[in-house]
Parts: structure tokens; sequence; C-alpha cells
């Protein structure tokens, strides 16, 4: 009975195991700038973001080298579950973001402040695994609801 009990445990963790190392969102990917739609003068001139497994979430990181030239860098650790978490990035802490796993290949993210969202993005992995789709809405500068799509292709994993 005992040994039954540590074989089930041991299958539950290896498959626990096998769905972090197949979760799409993880790996590098570099923002394709022509594929990508932003409103006029905010598309960045690159951006590379590192996701990997970190429990039943995902640690990112991001560089981005923004349409004037600044280069900004953002990082958190989230969980799937709703829960926020605190983003730092170049100029210090930034609107808190609270992830929502949809189904394998989509997550929400919303970002807050206080009590309200101040924007939201839909990233989507397509089923090759090549190409992650981020649609963010968020406001202006003058408080309008914007729309931008930024298409990232995976890179290779290093050897």
């Amino acid at each position: 009975m005992r040994r039954a009990g540590l074989m089930l445990i041991a299958a539950a963790l290896s498959a626990s195991i096998a769905a972090c190392a197949a979760d799409p969102f993880a790996g590098t990917w570099r923002l394709n700038v022509r594929k990508s739609k932003y409103i006029p003068g905010t598309c960045p001139r690159s951006m590379t973001i590192e996701m990997e497994v970190a429990g039943n979430g995902v640690r990112y990181a991001s560089e981005t080298t923004q349409a004037d030239g600044r280069m900004t860098r953002a990082r958190y650790t989230a969980s799937y579950d709703g829960t926020e978490a605190i983003v730092m990035a170049t100029a210090g802490l930034m609107a808190p973001v609270s992830l929502r796993r949809i189904d394998d290949r989509t997550v929400v993210a919303s970002y807050m402040r206080g009590m309200q969202v101040i924007a939201t993005s839909r990233q989507s992995v397509s089923k090759n695994g090549r190409l992650m789709t981020i649609v963010t809405v968020s406001p202006d500068q003058s408080g309008r609801s914007v729309t931008n799509i930024g298409v990232y292709e995976r890179l290779p994993r290093p050897e």
C-alpha cells in the first residue's frame, strides 16, 4: 500500500514537471516590428522577452529599446491565479500585474492602479509554438482606449 502511494506521488510529480516543461510561453521571444501594429510613434525599436516556468506561473523579464531610443527593462514573477505581482522596471515600481490562464496557449494580464484595471494584455501562442501575439488595450495620453498588437517570434533554445 505504501509503495503504491509513493508511486502515485512520483507519477504526479513527473506529470507536473512535464507540464511545466511543455508550457508554450516558456522561452525567449523577440518582437517582429514589421508584423506588429502599434499606434504611430509608440512601436519599440526592439524588444526581447524571456519567460520561464515558476511554480504555477511565470518568471518574466523584458528588455526594450523604446521608439525614442531609451532602453528599459521590466521583471516580475506571477502566478496564473490572478494574484497581483510587483513589476520592477528600469524606472522603479510599475503597475502591479495579475495573470489568468484562459487555456493552454492564452493568458490575460491585467495591470492595476488602485482597484482599477488600467491596461490588459491578451497573450496567445500559436499552435506550432513559434509565434506569440500580445494584444494590449490601454489609455493613450488623452485617456482614449487604444490597442497595440505585438507579434513575437520564438528564438531557438541554446544548445
